[in-house]
């Protein structure tokens, strides 16, 4: 690619570095070919990029279409591929990746319910992104907490929901299995808390990068116990910005933690996303308890038609 690239360029005056940095033009062209896509778009991106530059300009254009010829004229490739038109609803959209769209369903959750978000986590991959996201966000009452280890950032969690926080926490496999005695502890207490688990390849620390499901039996049974917890799951990037605020959802009508699912595709894979009307979104209603003034007895796990207790705030009177 390197040979035919500097071809492509040569009687234009590069040197052998610049004319270089043209073969990621070279390879896009000959894509353009396998996919049977047309350049125009790339090609208006050069003249407004590199216009300036006409050298420059002149070299990316030669290289975009000497990888479209490439792809003609060799036998290299015994066929080429024709993807027609997405059916999609009509709206405007975006792109969006899995765990971008997971790290915006919680910030729309927290809006939803009135409740500032608590995020908790230790760096693991492929879940790191969610911290990173929401850690843009502080104007939007977003607390993002780097813990020093797995156990440290789910029990830090379990305190903001304690503390009457929007309480969320992330790992991938080996972080979750870390997460499962914490796990069990609020679910005994009957704390709303979101546990997502972006799953990579197992088993323990192996294979970081590799994408399975590798976690659907440890996240239903990987518990001590009669400790159930709703486990619900993503079926694509999109899909995550829906599912986020579905946990949310769930945990505070039930006031219990909820296990959410993705894994390595759905977190680093895009697909194109439909800005939704954000004035459509049903709220997700959160009450606590007022003060206990007239000498009225508290019961902390008294059950509503839900076999749902009461999420009372540390510090109300009575």
């Amino acid at each position: 690619m390197t040979k035919l690239t500097r071809e492509s360029v040569a009687g234009l005056g590069l040197s052998p570095n610049d004319a270089d940095r043209c073969r990621n033009f070279f390879a896009m062209g000959l894509l353009y070919w396998l996919y049977g896509r047309e350049m125009d778009t790339t090609l208006r991106f050069i003249e407004a990029k590199f216009g300036k530059k006409a050298e420059v300009a002149e070299a990316n254009r030669r290289a975009l279409h000497a990888g479209w010829n490439y792809g003609e004229t060799t036998d290299a490739f015994v066929s080429n591929y024709r993807v027609g038109p997405a059916k999609l609803p009509p709206g405007r959209y975006r792109n969006i990746m899995g765990n971008q769209a997971l790290a915006w369903g919680l910030l729309t959750a927290s809006h939803l319910s009135g409740k500032d978000l608590f995020y908790g986590s230790y760096p693991i991959t492929p879940a790191s992104e969610i911290l990173h996201e929401l850690s843009k966000y502080k104007n939007f009452g977003v607390r993002t907490f780097q813990a020093e280890d797995e156990i440290a950032a789910i029990c830090a969690s379990i305190g903001a929901s304690f503390g009457g926080a929007m309480a969320v926490t992330a790992s991938s496999g080996p972080g979750i299995a870390l997460k499962g005695e914490a796990m069990g502890l609020v679910t005994m207490l009957e704390l709303p808390l979101i546990i997502i688990n972006v799953q990579r390849g197992g088993p323990s620390t192996g294979l970081p990068t590799k994408t399975e499901q590798s976690d659907l039996l440890q996240a239903l049974f990987g518990r001590h116990g009669e400790c159930p917890i709703p486990v619900i799951a993503a079926r694509s990037p999109g899909d995550c910005f829906d599912v986020a605020q579905e946990a949310w959802r769930i945990a505070v009508r039930f006031m219990t933690p909820v296990l959410l699912l993705s894994d390595g595709y759905i977190a680093n894979g895009s697909e194109p996303w439909r800005i939704p009307d954000v004035n459509s979104f049903p709220k997700i209603p959160v009450e606590h308890p007022g003060p206990r003034t007239n000498g009225e007895e508290f019961l902390p796990y008294q059950r509503n038609e839900r076999l749902a207790r009461p999420w009372a705030l540390p510090g109300t009177e009575g």
